[in-house]
């Protein structure tokens, strides 16, 4: 774990000094900071117009390397709540957040789902897989975590927060519907989604497909060319075509494996592009959690021969 600077931690006590704490109250907006996109886009959907939702991390960004800057620490200090996955997505964020948790309510979300619905992790002796929202269904319960924190910050918030986290988690259902039903016309011998990293464990687990990452489940594990080699007589024996690039991922290692099938005389594509650790881009469908995760299944089920609209679940997607 990378332990962060002394001084980050005396910048973050100054900033509280030069903007204290001003209770939420039904007049001013709850200050709300997340770390990630899918866990800043539920925060919006349950707090309305209740709270302002400020998300550290963008489309594109990795948060397995993410360190936080000057600014997030001010925002961050300046929060009345301050939520993140945890599980050690945020590795590097990690210690710094636990500090914080002193002065400030912070809420790590994932960390309350029951450990019997956690993956292990291969990577980090005792920690768990924390890409949870690759299964909508495991999702619903961090959303639920999530509008019990603003209750717990905004009382007064309550019935709005029930009501709005109400409607979303039935937009969630839905959602779990039509993924079924798309990601089950995809013929058994082709349920192999080959990507840059290990993001599809839970997605796996939750509609029966196997999933090969190059890199473990952190980025910031290396994959080196004994493993580029394993996976093309992967590629090879099991008569995989398609492999996907992640957006917040570089593609170096996925191109390195189509080179390497090709040296074999095996042909594979890019099936297309899946958004892993963050979402798209704001303001546009796939910019929201459920316009991500109609995004990925919708290709992977045109790229592995399953039937399904090529504009998606509510035919918004581009």
């Amino acid at each position: 774990m990378n332990l962060r600077p002394r001084w980050l931690i005396a910048v973050v006590l100054a900033a509280v000094i030069l903007w204290p704490d001003t209770p939420a109250s039904a007049e001013s907006r709850v200050r709300v900071v997340a770390t990630t996109g899918m866990i800043a886009d539920a925060a919006r959907q349950i707090g309305g117009n209740l709270i302002d939702v400020q998300a550290l991390m963008g489309p594109g960004v990795d948060p397995h390397a993410y360190r936080q800057t000057r600014s997030d620490i001010v925002a961050m200090a300046k929060a009345d709540l301050v939520l993140w996955n945890g599980l050690f997505l945020e590795a590097q964020l990690e210690s710094f957040l636990l500090n914080l948790a002193d002065r400030t309510r912070v809420v790590a979300v994932a960390e309350a789902v029951p450990e019997r619905l956690l993956i292990g992790s291969d990577d980090y002796e005792n920690r768990f897989d924390p890409h949870l929202w690759m299964d909508p269904e495991l999702w619903s319960r961090v959303v639920i975590n999530v509008r019990d924190a603003l209750i717990d910050t905004h009382p007064t918030g309550e019935n709005a927060f029930h009501a709005n986290a109400d409607a979303y988690l039935a937009r969630l259902r839905k959602l779990i519907g039509y993924t079924k039903a798309a990601l089950s016309s995809v013929p058994a011998e082709s349920r192999v989604v080959v990507s840059s990293h290990d993001a599809f464990n839970y997605f796996g687990h939750a509609y029966d497909f196997d999933v090969i990452g190059i890199q473990g489940i952190s980025t910031e594990s290396e994959a080196g060319l004994r493993r580029i080699a394993e996976l093309v007589e992967t590629l090879v024996a099991r008569d995989i075509h398609a492999v996907f690039v992640e957006s917040s991922v570089s593609d170096r290692n996925i191109r390195a494996l189509i080179e390497g099938a090709a040296a074999r005389d095996h042909d594979v594509v890019i099936g297309g592009e899946l958004f892993s650790d963050a979402m798209g881009t704001p303001g546009t469908y796939e910019g929201t959690y459920i316009g991500m995760i109609d995004h990925n299944a919708t290709t992977i089920t045109s790229a592995l021969g399953g039937q399904v609209p090529d504009t998606g679940m509510q035919g918004f997607l581009n």
